[in-house]
């Protein structure tokens, strides 16, 4: 069976050997009691399927009366038996927004929607031929209550032509930065162009994305950047994105311009935006101190995924030539063969907590 298309053109086409269904948290008494309640520290499996089939879509809410309850949640996927999970996130992080932040935006496959962004959907199509988990863990210290829907479509066999989605986050708190001496910065603009110049020749020190082995295609990411270093022009985003493929000598097959040119905005972006492939979803800074503080943006490469046959290693500079201490998180998808590598252990609650 091949997956469906999901453009406009293609809606009125009849599909055989399709079975539409869906997992939600509804009330199976018959009342209005829509959710299972997650205790401090407890796991809930919130769908454990059996064959072969696809998800379509996924709507979640929870009332958790903690604050920043959305990087203290932890959402997992499994698909066909694997041991090692395929989605290992904070949930507010997979759904498209970091530093614990929730509120209104929207691209083609993530949305935080009304109201105030705790309505978070997913569109990214999840295949799978054996088997499909999804498990929720609240590492809160309060009882959560959980709503959700799954919707899938159950095959009887999978086109072994589907790669497997993954989803992956990380933290660098803080970047290991060489040249933000903001008492140079603020009296000698020499030394700006003395950092501007210099060379970034191998991007070993650049912050890791993803890093995957296997054959897939890289599909995007969202980045969260807390500034908190003053610099001469209190930019923190001269840095260029380095896409590494297939364990290639230098330079990568994919090389940026800056930070924000990845994400397909320009100079030093202060304005809020939101589109299908790529937009600006945190501004914090001020008149002041322009971009201090939190930022967030993202970049999904739905028309241009980037393929890799055996490895790729998605980074990008912290400040040019790695120059700035900043904290660096990121959400990367992508979809690869299985197996893949197992993911860097995720950081406790504490050390994914907002600054």
């Amino acid at each position: 069976m091949q997956i469906g298309h999901s453009s406009l053109s293609g809606l009125a086409y009849l599909r055989n050997d399709v079975r539409s269904e869906r997992i939600s948290s509804y009330d199976t008494a018959g009342g209005n009691r829509d959710w299972i309640t997650i205790s401090p520290n407890q796991r809930a499996i919130l769908a454990d399927i059996e064959g072969a089939g696809c998800i379509k879509h996924i709507w979640m809410t929870m009332w958790c009366p903690e604050e920043h309850y959305a990087r203290k949640i932890v959402l997992r996927a499994w698909w066909d038996n694997e041991n090692d999970p395929s989605i290992e996130c904070p949930i507010g992080d997979f759904f498209g927004i970091g530093h614990g932040i929730v509120k209104n935006f929207w691209s083609l496959p993530l949305q935080m929607s009304p109201q105030d962004g705790r309505a978070f959907n997913c569109w990214f199509p999840m295949p799978f031929s054996k088997s499909a988990r999804f498990e929720v863990e609240n590492q809160s210290e309060s009882d959560t209550n959980f709503y959700f829907y799954i919707d899938y479509e159950r095959y009887y066999q999978l086109d072994d032509s589907y790669a497997r989605f993954h989803a992956q986050w990380r933290r660098e708190n803080p970047t290991t930065g060489w040249g933000d001496d903001t008492r140079q910065f603020s009296k000698d603009e020499s030394y700006l162009w003395q950092v501007w110049g210099s060379p970034n020749l191998d991007g070993k020190e650049n912050y890791v994305i993803l890093e995957a082995k296997g054959k897939g295609h890289y599909v995007g990411c969202h980045l969260d950047i807390d500034c908190f270093v003053r610099t001469k022009n209190d930019w923190w985003g001269e840095g260029d994105d380095m896409i590494f493929i297939d364990g290639e000598p230098w330079p990568p097959r994919y090389h940026g311009t800056g930070s924000e040119d990845y994400f397909n905005t320009a100079f030093c972006p202060k304005d809020e935006y939101c589109s299908p492939y790529h937009g600006l979803t945190v501004y914090s800074g001020d008149e002041n101190w322009p971009w201090r503080g939190k930022n967030s943006l993202y970049r999904y490469h739905i028309e241009d995924p980037i393929y890799f046959n055996k490895s790729i290693n998605v980074t990008i500079e912290h400040g040019h030539a790695n120059n700035l201490s900043n904290d660096y998180s990121s959400t990367a998808y992508w979809y690869q063969v299985e197996p893949h590598s197992r993911f860097p252990k995720l950081l406790p609650v504490d050390q994914r907590l907002p600054r």
